[in-house]
């Protein structure tokens, strides 16, 4: 009987580094915000499905941080705690200081497996021949540098604009990066690694 060969695990991907706090960066990636208050901060965000929810609190969870959620109008939203530990994430991507909630990514901004996994798990889905990576529809202003991380993690992808239908025959709707192709969705499995128990099998990369 032939042997599987070993998968090769990628530099960037979820095996390359203990999850921390810096992570949530990929849920602000897409439509993720991040709000301070004094020395802390919390990130939310809002998800479309309960399974979105128990795969974000435990992912959360093993970072160190204090998760609830809430259901607001038509959407679940998942919430971490005030915590002194993401207010260096909130200084990075609130540069202003008088904001409280207006994101933009930091100069050097990237993405590597544990970013792109919470970001998966809080706003990806299968858009065949695709996948869709959906981002703030409020967060015009940072569309293009979370596109060039992607591209720069092995990624480029297609934007999506917002007027793009939602439940169309062929494509889910926008915004977002749409990956397509063969090679670029293997690499984006490889860097988000093992889907967790909770996502469905026909909607993680």
């Amino acid at each position: 009987m032939p042997l599987t060969p070993p998968r090769q695990l990628s530099l960037f991907g979820v095996e390359a580094a203990e999850p921390g706090p810096g992570d949530l960066a990929g849920l602000l990636a897409g439509p993720g915000q991040v709000e301070r208050m004094g020395g802390t901060a919390r990130v939310s965000v809002p998800v479309d499905a309960a399974w979105r929810v128990h795969v974000l609190v435990a992912e959360l969870t093993a970072r160190g941080l204090s998760t609830a959620w809430e259901a607001v109008e038509s959407r679940l939203v998942v919430r971490t705690a005030f915590t002194a530990a993401l207010a260096p994430l909130a200084a990075a991507w609130l540069a202003d200081p008088a904001a409280s909630s207006a994101k933009l990514p930091p100069s050097g901004f990237y993405l590597n497996g544990p970013r792109l996994r919470l970001w998966v798990a809080a706003a990806g889905s299968q858009d065949p021949p695709g996948f869709l990576l959906r981002l703030g529809p409020s967060d015009e202003a940072m569309w293009d540098q979370v596109g060039g991380a992607l591209a720069a993690a092995g990624l480029p992808a297609v934007l999506v604009g917002p007027r793009a239908a939602a439940g169309s025959a062929a494509h889910a709707g926008g915004p977002g990066y749409r990956i397509i192709g063969r090679r670029r969705l293997a690499r984006l499995a490889e860097l988000v690694g093992e889907r967790p128990p909770a996502a469905p099998a026909d909607l993680w990369p």
